[in-house]
């Protein structure tokens, strides 16, 4: 187990209706009783306390910036990072947030607004509003960059764009930055269709497998070893590892890392029920199950006996068929996932009365990371026959991966 700090460097809102809507552990997954304490990198403070000294700092952060007082991990018990810094005399220039804001309570998708922080007073610049990654002007007079989101290690899920964009302004500036290291509740698989260059976007940027099975210190390390940034440069890159960690360790998030993965269940659904967001099919917005049900008006009642009815709430402004009742499959009990299940993908499509109408494309095409995958559901693949598909990418990047790997 890596207990050291590891350097890879080459020159060249609304605060308050988050703590509203706190995490629910619908299914918990506590850390083992035999082990010990899993450590993040934002309670190892004596590796990285020293590094940000005398420096003007920049913080990239959101509500899961945490560092906590107890075990297992609870977010009663804990201060924010930017609290700590501030507490510690480190020089907090200001902080940059990613999609839903540095409080996580802005709707998927949504633009994110320039402010300040009422607790601290920072400037708080947005990285999903005008810009999303940081301009050369927003760097100046910053001496390191600090870094630290809870990621749940699916590609379409867009804070590790984030850290990508973060590093290469602070390539293009000469910054070093400094990633703290959280554990990845969906790092125990890899899985899942590969990104093909021509369909990167903000929601998938690298040639990755849908669920990549790495924490997203290890991300960073990949994107700069492999020359992901642009012109292939590579920032001054330090990550601060976990302690008492490894791929298999179960973790249960301490908050929402963000609006609409509200529990273990959602988080370890995500990849499987994603999908449906670039299509006509309700996965759960609008409720307080998010990314554990699906369905919509179109589904007979006859074959899809559960039914909700999707209404604007907290990281869901406006859901797909708002106010309208959905007939659909109720997740909740499903099994602990440790693949990619398409199978609920295609017999909701199967189920579609209007199959012209139920890829959104250009969406879907992103999520998916290709254009096939439409393309085979249509054709009328089976999940197994499609899957076949992923083999070769996937062992091509553990390839890559195992270079990258900090915990055994």
């Amino acid at each position: 187990m890596l207990t050291l700090l590891i350097s890879c460097a080459n020159s060249g809102g609304d605060s308050n209706a988050f703590a509203k809507a706190e995490f629910k552990k619908e299914t918990v997954l506590q850390e083992s009783p035999s082990q010990e304490p899993i450590v993040t990198a934002a309670n190892r403070t004596a590796l990285y306390l020293p590094l940000l000294k005398d420096k003007k700092v920049g913080v990239v952060t959101n509500k899961s910036g945490l560092i906590f007082k107890s075990t297992p991990h609870t977010e009663r018990e804990s201060t924010h990072l930017v609290d700590s810094l501030i507490a510690n005399g480190i020089n907090v220039t200001r902080v940059f947030s990613p999609e839903h804001g540095f409080r996580g309570d802005v709707d998927a998708g949504e633009q994110v607004k320039d402010g300040k922080d009422p607790k601290t007073g920072l400037n708080i610049i947005s990285l999903y509003g005008k810009n999303k990654k940081p301009s050369q002007e927003q760097l100046e007079e910053l001496d390191v960059i600090l870094f630290d989101i809870q990621d749940v290690g699916v590609r379409f899920y867009t804070y590790i764009s984030t850290l990508t964009y973060v590093m290469e302004a602070a390539a293009e500036k000469g910054i070093p930055v400094i990633v703290l290291d959280r554990p990845n509740p969906n790092a125990h698989y890899i899985d899942g269709p590969t990104l093909e260059k021509e369909h990167s976007s903000f929601l998938g940027m690298h040639e990755v497998p849908l669920v990549y099975g790495m924490t997203i210190g290890e991300y960073a390390m990949m994107v700069n070893g492999e020359g992901w940034l642009k012109d292939k440069m590579q920032c001054n890159l330090t990550v601060i590892p976990l302690e008492n960690w490894d791929y298999t360790t179960p973790y249960s998030l301490p908050t929402r890392p963000s609006p609409n993965l509200p529990n273990d269940k959602s988080i370890n659904l995500y990849p499987s029920l994603g999908f449906f967001e670039g299509t006509t099919i309700n996965a759960g917005r609008g409720t307080e199950m998010q990314f554990q049900i699906f369905g919509a008006p179109d589904f007979s009642p006859s074959n899809f006996t559960y039914s909700y009815t999707p209404e604007p709430n907290f990281g869901s402004k406006d859901p797909k068929h708002n106010g309208q009742l959905c007939y659909g499959v109720d997740l909740r009990a499903q099994e602990y996932m440790s693949r990619v299940n398409l199978e609920w993908l295609i017999e909701a499509y199967t189920a579609s009365t209007d199959k012209n109408k139920f890829f959104k494309t250009a969406s879907f095409t992103l999520h998916a990371g290709n254009k096939k995958l439409q393309q085979q559901i249509q054709d009328g693949y089976t999940f197994k026959e499609i899957k076949r598909y992923w083999i070769k990418d996937i062992e091509n990047f553990k390839n890559i991966r195992k270079q990258y790997l900090m915990y055994e």
